[in-house]
């Protein structure tokens, strides 16, 4: 029996790959690796839980494995939440603070947030972010916190990312099947975002690609907030597929040669390049065939993107170009298309290290795991500091008391 930890945080991915359970303590303040678990995923189909007891084998499998490596018992954690379901939107809202000025208060801020999100949505959409992009004061924009200052009317900016209600609970059951208690959904785009760009990409303008297993998720950034959240149908188990079906080979063999020999750009490959293959009898296949296959799911997963940032209005805001992350960021010619379909500049982005964490967690298949942790942990000191004030306010209310 391990030891129970109260300074922990634990995440889990439920991929359409890959299932990943990732635990890091809280110590003086500092995130520290203490452990992880990852096996093949199951009970998935298209990017969504199809099978309940499957997905949650999986689930326990990695919780068993990291509960190993850490030596201590796990009982509750932070999913992620991702899939073609995700959408993303923008509104606005604000009130009077009344007929004078007065000073503005976190509750303020509070109602503002809320007289935003009251939009119309459809019954099965779950809110998972409510993210202010910027706070209107008097007609004075651009402000981000207004806590303190002084106004007579506050609207906010806001940008809501919403979930398929059912897709959220079955993770959350499936998290409950494997024994765990979930305490917190984050979208995985955010919690990538969170490891792998700068302050000055988010204020720039930045688009953060993850390209997963059955799909890619997106968030956009512009002067430091979240501005674009969505999800285009299209993963890297869609190229494996196009290899399997163009070249009838099994999809386990389309996957080794999509890793060791695939690229997207056919020109940077030589025409005379050729590699054998065993089954399902010995031959040698052209590399340019590879390619001739690959790029075009490439440039149709980015023709997705660019309409999708078209659409939200933020195809014009990427100053800082975009970030590929995830496991299908490393398919050699991916920054090409990239640049030239968007017409700005790319990288990969590979997580963030935290104290203790081994160097496989650098892999950008790694990213939405790691940037749950500091999501986590930066909401978990936020909301500490924000208790801590408002019991020190109390303290001086019945100091005056007094």
């Amino acid at each position: 029996m391990y030891q129970k930890m109260d300074n922990l945080i634990v995440v889990l991915d439920v991929g359409s790959a890959h299932t990943r359970v990732v635990a890091a303590d809280v110590n003086e303040g500092v995130l520290r690796y203490r452990g992880h678990g990852a096996v093949d995923s199951a009970g998935m189909r298209k990017g969504l839980i199809a099978e309940l007891g499957s997905a949650a084998r999986a689930v326990r499998a990695a919780n068993e494995q990291a509960e190993r490596v850490a030596r201590i018992n796990i009982e509750e954690c932070v999913v992620g939440v991702g899939g073609p379901h995700i959408r993303g939107l923008n509104t606005n809202g604000g009130f009077e603070l009344g007929s004078r000025m007065r000073e503005i208060t976190r509750e303020d801020v509070r109602t503002a947030v809320e007289r935003a999100r009251a939009v119309e949505r459809p019954p099965d959409r779950e809110i998972l972010h409510l993210l202010p992009r910027q706070f209107i004061l008097d007609h004075q924009d651009g402000i981000f916190d207004p806590v303190g200052m002084i106004g007579a009317r506050l609207e906010v900016d806001l940008h809501i990312a919403t979930c398929s209600g059912s897709a959220l609970q079955s993770t959350v059951t499936c998290a409950n099947r494997a024994g765990l208690e979930v305490t917190e959904a984050v979208l995985e785009s955010i919690a990538a975002a969170e490891c792998t760009l700068s302050a000055d990409e988010r204020e720039l303008g930045i688009c953060l690609i993850d390209i997963g297993a059955h799909s890619t998720e997106l968030a956009v950034f512009f002067e430091g907030a979240a501005a674009h959240t969505a999800s285009v149908p299209i993963g890297g188990a869609h190229f494996t597929n196009d290899l399997a079906i163009g070249l009838q080979l099994p999809v386990v063999q389309a996957e080794q040669l999509k890793l060791e020999y695939g690229n997207c750009v056919v020109t940077s490959v030589p025409q005379l390049a050729e590699v054998e293959i065993a089954a399902p009898e010995p031959q040698r296949l052209s590399l340019r065939m590879v390619a001739e296959i690959l790029e075009p799911r490439a440039r149709e997963l980015l023709y997705f993107v660019r309409e999708s940032l078209r659409h939200g209005g933020v195809i014009d805001a990427l100053g800082a170009g975009c970030v590929l992350t995830g496991g299908g960021s490393l398919l050699p010619g991916m920054l090409d298309v990239t640049e030239s379909q968007l017409r700005v500049p790319a990288r990969v982005g590979a997580p963030l290290r935290i104290s203790h964490m081994p160097a496989e967690l650098t892999h950008p298949g790694y990213a939405a795991a790691v940037g749950m942790l500091l999501y986590a942990h930066r909401t978990r000191m936020t909301r500490a500091a924000e208790d801590h004030g408002l019991r020190a306010k109390i303290r001086e209310l019945f100091a005056a008391s007094f």
